[in-house]
């Protein structure tokens, strides 16, 4: 089990680590429930009230309803139906200029009370171990506001018999073009999060993501050799309208591959999965060598995530994380010294604001506004990820606005926002940048990856891969993987398309922090060219 994605298309098992704290199985027609805005609002301020009575200087509190459905289908087989509900209220206090966080799922009066003065002797407890004084950002009070994904149909309201035909429809239309198995799942997350502090802000928020992860199998049963291939859509910050067959959320691309956007048909992409496993199983193994590499947005978005998106995180930077997950290259003295983390085409930002992105939310989880901000301008590290607490330590008078906690129970803390690659600014398709490729290979789809503990040197896979030659997609090609050091790679990287091409990429259970938290973000990118990069045959034998 990977650390950084621990549930990759797994069982229930791996579905219930993800689950909020103090999750309890409810009935599917519960989870189209909300919780009173009143309700959530006298529960925060009698928090806020007894924390500043005993003594606190700040408090924030979050009221929190989460909702998680897990639908897991194998062939003809329903494997595991689970709908969760996990309700609480986490409370964050400063004392003696050290924070303290107790959470409790008892809402009335009394607990609620009683959890917030524990808060505060928490942060005095904590203050005797501390050597300097939390600083805050400042924030505005924004009153009394609320914020919604822009959904058109809640996925929560759709009926489980619907969920489930689609999926066994995706089973039943990959065995029938070639497959030997196939397992499609589909998650669906819901978080009603209310969040109020002592600055006066009352912020209501109803999020919602879906994510339709599958994989098909097909076997030769002459040789006992085997092949797959995932899905290729991506995780989306949407409602069950990403199952809409849009004609306008498909993109064609070279050798008849189609990429999906903001709609996905996911049983034309099962269809098309269990064909290109099956040519998997002739496919030829990759010469190593030297290449130059076309990365499609389903592919490069991982590369993205744990060579931008990690490295640039303030908390890993500082040396905070450095016990569980490591810590950067990206080091804050490279900031001053115009360090070039790519060459001029690569501009890297982020964005907390982008409808449909897997980040995308009104306010973070310090009630701070959302943001877009650049990580990366024109090749140069130009900034990082901060949150209230840590924008001083960057010269920054704001927070970035990318605090998140996983539920009512953790605390909140910096988590990555979403990190694209802006696409390119002159006009350019993944066809023009094939045809002027001469000996290249193209990559589709997440696959194994292998990475440092400074996110400096890394090894990355895909689900697709078809040789370049002379400007033409002529075949595919399998065991392959490319290595690379970060700032090499994006400094080799020799163009990118314009914005038609512009898709999103995603991970849905990003893991982070101890105790661990998992949060979802999403990467943007358009497809990109890289000239001269190490690939390696991964199955030690020639094509």
């Amino acid at each position: 089990m990977r650390r950084r994605e621990f549930m990759q298309y797994g069982g229930l098992g791996a579905a219930a680590l993800a689950l909020p704290g103090f999750a309890r199985a409810i009935a599917a027609e519960d989870l189209a429930a909300t919780m009173d805005v009143g309700l959530k609002k006298a529960i925060a301020d009698t928090a806020m009230t007894a924390a500043t009575e005993a003594g606190a200087s700040y408090c924030d509190v979050r009221v929190g309803r989460y909702l998680n459905q897990a639908i897991l289908t194998r062939e003809d087989k329903v494997q595991s139906i689970s709908n969760t509900e996990s309700v609480g209220v986490g409370i964050r206090v400063i004392a003696n200029g050290t924070w303290g966080f107790v959470a409790t799922r008892d809402l009335d009066t009394a607990s609620v009370a009683a959890a917030a003065r524990q808060a505060v002797a928490v942060a005095r407890a904590n203050s005797k171990a501390q050597s300097a004084p939390v600083v805050l950002a400042p924030t505005p009070s924004v009153g009394e506001v609320s914020w919604r994904t822009p959904i058109v149909k809640n996925a929560m309201r759709v009926p489980v018999k619907d969920k489930v035909d689609l999926l066994l429809g995706v089973n039943a239309a990959a065995i029938n073009a070639g497959a030997n198995f196939a397992a499609s799942r589909l998650f669906v997350v819901n978080e009603q999060k209310y969040f109020a502090s002592t600055d006066g802000s009352y912020i209501d928020q109803d999020v919602h993501r879906i994510w339709a992860p599958f994989t098909v199998t097909a076997i030769d049963k002459a040789s006992g050799k085997f092949r797959t291939r995932d899905g290729l859509s991506s995780p989306m910050g949407m409602g069950f309208e990403f199952f809409d067959a849009d004609p306008s959320g498909r993109i064609a691309l070279p050798a008849g591959v189609v990429a999906y956007g903001r709609s996905y048909d996911m049983v034309a992409d099962a269809i098309a999965a269990a064909k290109q496993a099956r040519e998997k199983l002739t496919a030829p193994a990759v010469k190593p060598g030297k290449y130059d590499l076309v990365l499609d947005p389903t592919h490069l978005f991982l590369t993205i995530h744990e060579s931008v998106g990690h490295p640039l995180e303030l908390d890993r930077v500082l040396g905070y994380e450095a016990n569980y997950a490591g810590t950067s290259f990206a080091t804050l003295d490279k900031r001053d010294a115009k360090f070039a983390y790519g060459n001029q085409r690569v501009n890297f930002f982020a964005d907390k604001t982008r409808p449909g992105s897997l980040g995308a939310v009104g306010y973070d989880d310090e009630g701070v506004k959302t943001k877009k901000w650049d990580l990366v301008k024109d090749g140069i590290l130009v900034n990082y990820q901060a949150t209230r607490d840590q924008a001083h330590l960057i010269g920054e008078s704001a927070s970035h606005g990318c605090s998140y906690a996983d539920s009512w129970s953790s605390v909140q803390f910096q988590r990555m926002p979403n990190v694209s690659l802006a696409a390119g600014k002159a006009p350019l398709s993944v066809d023009e940048m094939i045809k002027d490729v001469e000996n290249g290979l193209w990559f589709l789809g997440r696959g194994s990856y292998s990475i440092d503990q400074q996110r400096y040197n890394a090894q990355f896979g895909a689900q697709l891969y078809y040789e370049i030659k002379d400007g033409k997609v002529t075949r595919m090609l399998e065991d392959v993987a490319y290595q690379i050091r970060t700032p090499e790679f994006w400094n080799a990287c020799s163009a990118i398309c314009d914005e038609r091409d512009f898709r999103l990429g995603g991970s849905f259970f990003d893991g982070k922090g101890q105790p661990g938290q998992v949060s979802a973000v999403s990467h943007g990118s358009s497809t990109t060219r890289f000239d001269g990069i190490n690939v390696i045959n991964t199955a030690r034998s020639l094509g």
